[in-house]
């Protein structure tokens, strides 16, 4: 079965992948192909496609989608395990865990703090489905995406305090600290500037919208 996403947890995984002919053999196996198949797209010799496939399948990367009779051979067609790989902090050990580590940051605007934030959020996501496809039970997750064109940064500043506010007035409401079945939750909520499409001539100043 294939997955939207795969993480890779250590190290190793993503030595494994990272390599670039590996790369370009995961990027055109969305779809099921061959050693040969991928020798011709890739031009390389067919040997060296057929090893790197195998490491691929042995780190489980890649999988035996089918086989097809081609006369008197059989022509195995391998398909890769998911559509998108995330490395995750952890595999970088203590230099990528969610370091510089968010409770120590005290600038809460910084960028070295949201990146640290959504560095730990990763790993413990990676972490929490791990535990869940063990037990066989479903993630409870949410997601809330938008966007928000401010006229002035003082517009914005005062969106952050209102959200602020009520953010908390929500959490006073339903945190509960004495029921024994309560399950504790985390949430957060950043922003950063949008991403502007870059276009020909433009500098990547231009390409991020700025105060």
């Amino acid at each position: 079965m294939t997955s939207t996403v795969q993480v890779l947890r250590n190290p190793e995984e993503a030595a494994i992948v990272l390599d670039p002919i590996r790369l370009k053999l995961l990027e055109n196996l969305e779809q099921p192909g061959s050693a040969a198949s991928l020798s011709r797209v890739l031009n390389l010799p067919r040997q060296k496609i057929n090893y790197h496939l195998h490491e691929l399948e042995r780190a489980g990367f890649v999988r035996e989608s089918e086989t097809k009779r081609r006369g008197n051979c059989v022509e195995r067609l391998v398909v890769a395990t998911a559509k998108y790989y995330l490395v995750s902090p952890e595999a970088l050990g203590k230099l990528g865990a969610g370091s510089p580590d968010p409770e120590s940051t005290q600038d809460r605007t910084s960028a070295a703090y949201l990146l640290s934030t959504m560095s730990r959020g990763i790993r413990d996501l990676v972490e929490l489905r791990y535990r869940a496809d063990q037990a066989g039970m479903r993630l409870s997750t949410m997601t809330l995406e938008t966007e928000v064109r401010f006229r002035t940064p003082s517009d914005r500043n005062a969106f952050t305090q209102e959200l602020t506010y009520l953010v908390s007035q929500l959490v006073a409401q339903y945190h509960d600290t004495t029921s024994p079945d309560a399950r504790k939750f985390r949430f957060v909520i950043g922003s950063y500037p949008y991403i502007a499409p870059v276009e020909p001539g433009v500098g990547p100043k231009a390409a991020v919208t700025m105060d």
